[in-house]
């Protein structure tokens, strides 16, 4: 059997076969090699800069490095918003091992809030690069640094870093002039470049400080640094220093400014001052505030419901949204309206009753003085406020023309051009009020618009851009803010940033109206007589703006009223009156009395004026926050 099997075998095949099994895989291996040679050759030459490019790219990284912010200075060179070096508290997330164990040992070294906590956590979830600090408490005191310095040596991952950070030496007073900063948010980073935002800290997000974020912000620096697999900066390679954010000269006067705040006593209201040669706002005062230093790092829960919960409102912004009837300091210019329009002269007579009627048996439109005035003609409906006067001008002009004439004073716009955020308010018209309630306009509707009241609605700021405008003669400017942005004067956009004239068909009639004004203060009947005794003319009128409709034999008693239903007290004013250099629009919610806005603006145009402010004034750092 054994030879038999032998026999069967084909050693010669066999080693055919082999051989060609070898030179199969040989040829194989073969292939394999010249593949992987041409892929090397693909990769290494003709790809090489492609892939040293992105070689680089994960051994090389660029960091950014958050520029210094633009200062804001008043009209004199006094810092509004300033940058302050402080210490804070940082933590990079990757060096740490044991969260609970580094937050029981913080805590036992300084008081750290559970507020200062979550907001850590909150920033952990945004973007950031590998090994970015993360700040845990702001503001260190020294006694805080001295006793985390100490301990600083066994807490890996944890420093204290010197940062710049925003300050607003004038707190409250100055806040809805000129904003704040606050910590940026992930909804902030969609609309800027997060590139150029990963270093920094805070964004502008109302006022001046908002508008003119790109502005102040600045350019970014930027480090070509190298980092290992896990990304930690090991070594910096290259560097372009970041360009600090340009300065802005407002046309606020400080001191202006804050005498104003404080002049407004306990009450809650608003003041608005412009130069009427240029439209720059010299105070944009509304009171309370809020203390804005206390956004820039990130407010407290508890702090941040305390203002939102209170309810004389410090974070509504009344110069620029609080809507409010003008009451009677509309008077002047619907005295203007009916002269434009025929519907008025200066030497027609009137009968002044304490009342008004549209119709003999109709509901009866009653005057501030029961009484009545007697005989009166357009001049004296200024000089005393005569409210009938005007029920019945207004009746027989109708709303159209009312509306078309208002408007050329701005009212029912937006007049700001550098502050984002002002409400138009409500100037009505025949088409509003059948939009809105799907009914006609009434003759009713159109006196009550003829005293300021009814659906009638202004901001201060818009109040005081229209006399500002009546005392420029008509000259109207959209108020501004900013006077320059570094040594360059400040430039708006389209026709918005250039004066607008007002032109009536007679021009004398601007002088005749501010002539009439002006003895609001002079005449013995006038109501604002009371600010007689001035070396310098002062043009004006008074206002007082119901908080409430009284029924038609209805008497308004104070004494009678809870304080928020008392009447609004409003003034307009102007001064030198040939020559203004300053207008003012003060409103005292539920103030009752128009003398106390009238005696406000008569200082601000002393001190403004004469260089005549209380002592206390004259030294601007005896008024800074600690």
């Amino acid at each position: 059997m054994s030879r038999s099997h032998q026999n069967f075998r084909n050693y010669r095949q066999e080693k055919r076969l082999t051989q060609r099994r070898l030179i199969a895989a040989a040829a194989f291996v073969l292939v394999l090699v010249i593949i992987l040679i041409a892929r090397l050759f693909y990769l290494q030459v003709i790809e090489y800069e492609l892939y040293q490019t992105k070689a680089n790219d994960n051994r090389v990284m660029l960091v950014t490095d958050a520029p210094p912010r633009g200062l804001i200075y008043d009209r004199n060179g006094v810092v509004l918003a300033d940058n302050r070096p402080i210490h804070s508290l940082t933590v990079i997330p990757e060096r740490i091992d044991n969260f609970p164990e580094l937050k029981l040992i913080l805590s036992g070294i300084i008081d750290i809030d559970d507020s200062e906590w979550e907001d850590f956590d909150d920033r952990l979830k945004e973007y950031r690069r590998p090994y970015q600090s993360i700040t845990l408490k702001s503001q260190l005191t020294d006694e805080q640094w001295a006793k985390v310095a100490v301990d600083l040596y066994k807490l890996d991952g944890v420093q204290v870093e010197a940062q710049l950070t925003r300050y607003y030496p004038f707190g409250e007073a100055f806040v809805h002039a000129i904003g704040y900063v606050g910590r940026i948010t992930s909804k902030d980073l969609e609309r800027v470049d997060r590139q150029a935002y990963q270093g920094a800290l805070f964004i502008g997000k109302t006022g001046i400080e908002g508008f003119y974020e790109d502005t102040l912000f600045g350019k970014t620096g930027l480090s070509k640094v190298e980092v290992n697999a896990r990304g930690r900066i090991m070594s910096e390679l290259d560097s372009q220093n970041p360009v600090p954010g340009k300065d802005l000269h407002l046309y606020l006067d400080a001191r202006l400014q804050q005498y104003a705040y404080d002049l407004l006593g306990d009450y809650t209201g608003s003041v608005v001052a412009i130069d009427p040669t240029t439209g720059g706002i010299l105070a944009l005062v509304s009171k309370p505030g809020f203390d804005p230093n206390l956004f820039v790092r990130g407010i407290s829960v508890k702090d941040y419901s305390s203002l939102r919960e209170s309810k004389q409102l410090p974070l509504f912004n009344r110069a620029l949204r609080g809507g409010y009837p003008p009451a009677s300091t509309i008077k002047p210019f619907m005295a203007l309206a009916g002269l434009e329009y025929g519907f008025a002269s200066w030497t027609e007579r009137y009968f002044a009753k304490g009342y008004y009627q549209i119709n003999p048996d109709g509901r009866r439109y009653r005057d501030w003085k029961r009484t009545g005035h007697g005989w009166i003609n357009l001049e004296r409906s200024i000089i005393e406020s005569v409210d009938t006067y005007y029920y019945q001008l207004a009746n027989k002009m109708g709303i159209t023309p009312i509306h078309n004439f208002l408007s050329r004073f701005g009212f029912g716009k937006s007049t700001l051009l550098d502050v984002r955020g002002d409400s138009v308010g409500l100037l009505p018209s025949n088409e509003w009020k059948k939009a809105k309630y799907n009914e006609p306009w009434y003759s009713g509707d159109s006196v009550n618009v003829g005293i300021g009241q009814g659906f009638m609605v202004a901001t201060p700021v818009q109040i005081a851009a229209a006399t500002s405008a009546l005392a420029s003669r008509g000259h109207y400017y959209y108020p501004r803010m900013t006077q320059s942005i570094g040594d360059t004067p400040a430039e708006f956009e389209g026709e918005l940033g250039e004066e607008q004239e007002i032109v009536l068909k007679d021009q004398r009639n601007w002088e005749r109206t501010v002539n009439a004004m002006r003895k609001v203060i002079t005449d013995s009947k006038g109501t604002a007589r009371r600010l007689q005794g001035t070396d310098y003319d002062i043009a004006g009128k008074t206002g007082t703006g119901q908080v409430f409709s009284l029924q038609e034999d209805e008497e308004y008693d104070s004494d009678k009223l809870a304080k928020r239903l008392h009447d609004h007290a409003l003034f307009i004013g102007f001064a030198p009156a040939k020559e203004p250099k300053i207008s003012v629009f003060a409103i005292f919610e539920n103030g009752g009395s128009s003398s106390k806005p009238a005696d406000l603006s008569k200082k601000l145009f002393d001190a403004y004026l004469y260089n005549d402010y209380p002592a206390r004034y004259n030294n601007l750092k005896g008024l800074q926050n600690d």
